[in-house]
């Protein structure tokens, strides 16, 4: 038989016990709903990293707009057109606003031919007349095509004018590639290619920089020469990089060029890969 101050001495400790037992099962049930949480924050992040406590790339926070919006112009990228070759990247980012603006901006995307060989059919009917045109010389005519085509499976562009049909007040003097309308606006395009031959012979930094400043160098003088029928307010540079390094080099390039030089225009780098051959 138990002592009746050591029975009673139990019974007051049982329930502290009981409560000390509800207490911890709440905590554990805490952390459980805390790491739930976490899943989803993880599952809904379009694409930042959950161990940076900087991150705010949850697609699932009303206050963020970072991650489904381009950094420059803050509007939503869209899947491109269907047309040939698989294309990815800044897409759907050429909006009015920024097209009217004076900043310059750099944008870049891939297209990817796989194994498929080149076939005029599949281009957009705007592709198909810049490829029965041709161009005034070289070997660009595709580059040309392509680059048409990035604009318009991404920025839905249309073509206004082949190379030999802008007119210009001086002919002998400095021009563009093509005349598109984007968002209702005329837009000058020139186009050039990220490329050294041979191909295995590495491509520099020094070899971005002087295509960067040939091309841009000559894009206020095209302006300049353009007739009032055919002006446009702004120039696009559309580059077609042999590789996506190739591609990384133009935009270290550009970042490092001179304000007075970027002016106002807008690059599009469009890195291609598969069978891409042709284009170079």
């Amino acid at each position: 038989m138990r002592h009746p101050t050591l029975t009673a001495l139990l019974a007051l400790l049982t329930p502290l016990a009981a409560c000390s037992g509800a207490k911890d099962e709440g905590d554990d049930s805490a952390l459980t709903t805390d790491d739930s949480q976490g899943s989803q924050d993880s599952g809904g992040d379009s694409g930042g990293d959950d161990s940076d406590p900087d991150d705010t790339g949850d697609s699932q926070d009303s206050g963020d707009t970072d991650d489904t919006q381009d950094s420059d112009t803050g509007e939503p990228s869209f899947e491109p057109l269907d047309g040939f070759g698989a294309l990815s990247g800044d897409c759907g980012v050429l909006t009015e606003a920024l097209l009217s603006d004076a900043a310059p901006g750099l944008y870049v995307n891939t297209l990817d031919f796989g194994t498929e060989t080149f076939d005029a059919s599949l281009l957009s009917e705007g592709g198909q007349i810049i490829y029965e045109a041709g161009n005034l010389g070289g070997s660009s005519l595709l580059s040309e095509v392509f680059a048409y085509e990035v604009l318009y499976r991404c920025e839905l562009a249309t073509l206004l004018k082949t190379e030999a049909e802008i007119v210009y007040t001086d002919t002998g003097g400095k021009k563009t590639d093509l005349l598109v309308e984007i968002d209702g606006l005329k837009l000058g395009v020139s186009v050039t290619r990220a490329y050294h031959y041979p191909p295995d012979d590495p491509y520099t930094l020094d070899l971005a920089t002087e295509l960067l400043t040939k091309k841009l160098g000559d894009l206020p003088l095209s302006t300049a020469n353009v007739a009032p029928e055919d002006a446009w307010v702004k120039q696009l540079l559309s580059i077609l990089a042999y590789t996506p390094e190739h591609a990384a080099l133009i935009e270290e390039s550009w970042l490092s060029l001179d304000a007075e030089l970027r002016g106002d225009a807008i690059l599009i780098v469009t890195a291609t890969e598969g069978d891409d051959e042709e284009l170079y």
